[in-house]
């Protein structure tokens, strides 16, 4: 990297980004177009994926953005054959994986549902992010290790779930890497609080970012303890929010408010977070689809019509199928000139993040991190989410004042089902990972069935889980 400025690191030139699933269909084209908004950086990303032709389009996408009507720096993109060439003197990697391809995925969230176990995303946690996570963790050892031999200063950032086992893994197999894992649920929740603004306090057109809040728990089951914008305390004023809106469910003005939100996986009503509030004075930092898969499987996802009545959505892998389709066309029409490529902020701060630990300026915001004590009753080393400070060449966790005791139970459970299937991941150790499927919440069957169904989604992954298998 080279700086340049009077007054210490006024641009930083020369950045070299790997990007670890490079021909993403998505969070790669938030990055490009997010990183041109700042003109105090410029480099190279080195694009890899195991799918090089998906890179090799992203190479062409990319380098065209750099043509973007507001385009205020300018970044190469190339493709690189290896891991290890993407790698290789790398300051930032980014990862962003599809662990296993939709069919994988389609066995993950549908093959409980002949038992009548259903799933609202089935990424993160439940019987669905269990069996995801053996076959990502794998994944993520061959990563951290590269890491280490290539690139063992380079800061990594991962966005690819689950998660908490993802960062865990990273950590696992390179104690000393500089990783954290970034989600946008937090920012989503902040945006929510916005309505609180309005609705019970006539304060309209807050940004987000304006809001304060310390947050604790675990990825997708974060809690946010405090909330504070300007001299307002929301915790008050959303209890107010709350009473309005937790029976009829609240909807911005412009979203659909009829039937028709069925037809929108994503869509809810938020009554799932407000409920949780009801239950424990805490706001639950997460859409609903999230949140409902760390509770017990009889409160909201007991059954398709327990779902409707709680105003969200299952969300087929059919539909993601569908929207990949999409995407594949969106490819074509951007390298074909047929859709001129443009800036939009995703709302994501990764390059936030990139930007404060290279000094150019200062940033908190909310990461996943192996716990250093910044949730002291969580244990060391299990990976938690908190606020982080980033400032030049550091990412310092902001300690809180822990979980309360209100939802320590349930967070604790959740941090100790982790920590089990990590050890099995490690031990490659199937009766384990049974042993944590067995107990999870979402398990609504006998024993007997539950054996079936773990053989059989083991079955359908198996391709992925060679290392499992050695031992035949």
């Amino acid at each position: 990297m080279i700086y340049s400025g009077e007054r210490g690191h006024e641009k930083v030139s020369d950045i070299k980004i790997a990007y670890i699933g490079g021909g993403s269909r998505g969070w790669a084209w938030g990055l490009m177009s997010d990183i041109l908004s700042f003109d105090d950086i410029s480099g190279r990303v080195s694009l890899y994926d195991i799918d090089r032709a998906a890179a090799e389009r992203n190479e062409i996408i990319g380098n065209k953005f750099n043509g973007a009507k507001g385009a205020k720096t300018h970044w190469d993109y190339s493709v690189a054959d290896t891991l290890e060439e993407s790698l290789c003197g790398a300051d930032f990697v980014i990862i962003s994986i599809m662990p296993g391809t939709f069919d994988e995925m389609e066995s993950d969230v549908h093959a409980p549902e002949k038992y009548g176990i259903y799933q609202s995303v089935g990424d993160t946690v439940g019987l669905g992010g269990i069996i995801r996570a053996l076959r990502t963790a794998p994944m993520f050892e061959t990563i951290g290790k590269a890491i280490k031999k290539c690139c063992p200063k380079a800061w990594v950032i991962n966005y690819t779930n689950p998660m908490t086992l993802c960062v865990k893994t990273l950590y696992r197999v390179f104690p000393e890497i500089k990783a954290f894992g970034c989600c946008h649920e937090v920012f989503g929740t902040q945006a929510f609080l916005t309505y609180t603004l309005k609705e019970i306090y006539g304060i309209d057109g807050v940004d987000r970012k304006e809001i304060k809040t310390e947050v604790v728990g675990i990825n997708h089951f974060t809690w946010i303890t405090k909330a504070q914008y300007r001299n307002i305390d929301l915790l008050e004023g959303y209890k107010k929010f709350v009473e309005k809106y937790a029976e009829t469910g609240y909807r911005p003005e412009g979203d659909d408010k009829t039937e028709n939100w069925l037809k929108f996986p994503g869509s809810t009503g938020h009554r799932v977070k407000m409920d949780l509030f009801r239950r424990y004075g805490y706001i639950a930092a997460a859409g609903d689809r999230h949140l409902a898969e760390f509770c017990p499987g009889n409160w909201y996802l007991k059954d398709p019509e327990t779902v409707k009545k709680w105003q969200f959505t299952l969300t087929p892998v059919s539909y993601r199928k569908e929207d990949l389709k999409a995407r594949y066309k969106r490819s074509d029409d951007l390298i074909s000139g047929k859709e001129e490529v443009a800036l939009a902020n995703t709302g994501e701060e990764g390059v936030m993040q990139i930007r404060a630990i290279l000094g150019l300026s200062d940033l908190v915001t909310n990461v996943n991190m192996p716990n250093r004590g910044q949730i002291l009753n969580l244990p060391l080393g299990a990976v938690v989410e908190t606020n982080a400070a980033f400032s030049l060449g550091k990412v310092n966790p902001v300690c809180t004042d822990g979980i309360p005791k209100e939802i320590y139970s349930l967070v604790s459970r959740v941090v100790a089902e982790q920590e089990a299937l990590d050890k099995a991941i490690a031990d490659r150790d199937l009766d384990e990972a049974f042993a944590v499927f067995l107990a999870d919440p979402q398990m609504r069957t006998g024993l007997e069935n539950a054996r079936e169904l773990f053989d059989t989604m083991i079955n359908n992954t198996k391709k992925y889980l060679s290392e499992y298998f050695k031992g035949e």
